[in-house]
This record gives C-alpha cells, sequence and structure tokens, in this order.
C-alpha cells in the first residue's frame, strides 16, 4: 500500500497555481519580503507553511481594514 508523497517545499511557480497568482506576481511578493522563500543553489523554494503564514496575514490585513 503507498500513499502519495506530500511535497515539502514548493517553487514560485507552484506557489502561483496555489494562491491563483502569475509567476511575476509571486516573484515580487519574495521580492518585496511578502512571501517568505529561501535560496537552494539556484533555486527558490518556499514551504508550505510560509504559503498558509502569507494566506494568513493577508486575512488578518483585510479584517484590520
Amino acid at each position: 500500500m503507498t500513499r502519495p508523497l506530500t511535497p515539502r517545499w514548493y517553487s514560485p511557480a507552484e506557489v502561483a497555481v496555489l494562491l491563483g497568482f502569475g509567476i511575476s506576481k509571486v516573484k515580487m511578493k519574495i521580492a518585496t519580503g511578502e512571501l517568505r522563500s529561501i535560496k537552494d543553489g539556484k533555486y527558490r523554494r518556499i514551504l508550505p507553511e510560509w504559503v498558509d503564514d502569507y494566506i494568513r496575514e493577508q486575512i488578518d490585513r483585510q479584517e484590520a481594514a
């Protein structure tokens, strides 16, 4: 019996699909520090909890407005 693998981290392109954004918007959010990421060699990676943190921050920002 096999179980599906869950990604341990995402590429910016995968995060764009998850959030329904274009890749350039995800890259902008990374560059401005809104979305946390790390560099692994020449690749940029984003942990799933950082995507959750970004979403939570957006919700908090909307509720405070």
